[in-house]
């Protein structure tokens, strides 16, 4: 099975990851990569008690998640690997460049960024480094459930808020 998706969502592991993406693709765990998060058991321990007792979840740095990435994609069940944010997951996919699809799940507003869709919103960096992965022969899909109809960036950027 492997990855079956490796999203950006800055609520990281919620209802919506869980529930809405877990359950159609049958996941059996989670990758959550996050530098800080990877290092606090404190916030480790919060990220666990919204996952079912069988999805295992699994916390990891950029690096470690890089070096760590071909276990996950030999294990047997469905895996989502999670980031907070774009800057994260460029990181990422610098040291794992087989990944060929992203997910925008949620990057909700914040100073300087412009909406896009009622779920994203983007600062002029964050659009770059999109556009940047694009470049490289990474799709990039906006999707915030299953059943919603994946965008294609070139059309999240055009958008202004309209979805």
């Amino acid at each position: 099975m492997s990855i079956e998706l490796y999203r950006i969502d800055d609520r990281l592991i919620h209802g919506q990851v869980v529930v809405g993406w877990g359950q159609p693709l049958n996941l059996g765990f989670i990758v959550l990569v996050d530098d800080e998060v990877a290092s606090s058991e404190w916030e480790q321990e919060l990220y666990r008690m919204g996952v079912p007792p069988d999805m295992d979840v699994y916390f990891a740095s950029v690096e470690d998640a890089a070096r760590e990435r071909s276990r996950w994609t030999a294990d047997p069940r469905a895996g989502l690997l999670l980031t907070s944010d774009i800057e994260t997951m460029f990181r990422f996919l610098e040291r794992a460049p087989e990944v060929k699809t992203v997910n925008l799940g949620g990057i909700h507003h914040r100073t300087g960024r412009t909406q896009r869709l009622r779920y994203i919103y983007l600062a002029p960096e964050e659009e770059h480094a999109l556009r940047s992965l694009q470049a490289r022969g990474i799709t990039i899909l906006a999707q915030d459930v299953p059943a919603a109809r994946p965008l294609t960036l070139a059309e999240v950027l055009e958008r202004n808020g309209a979805l």
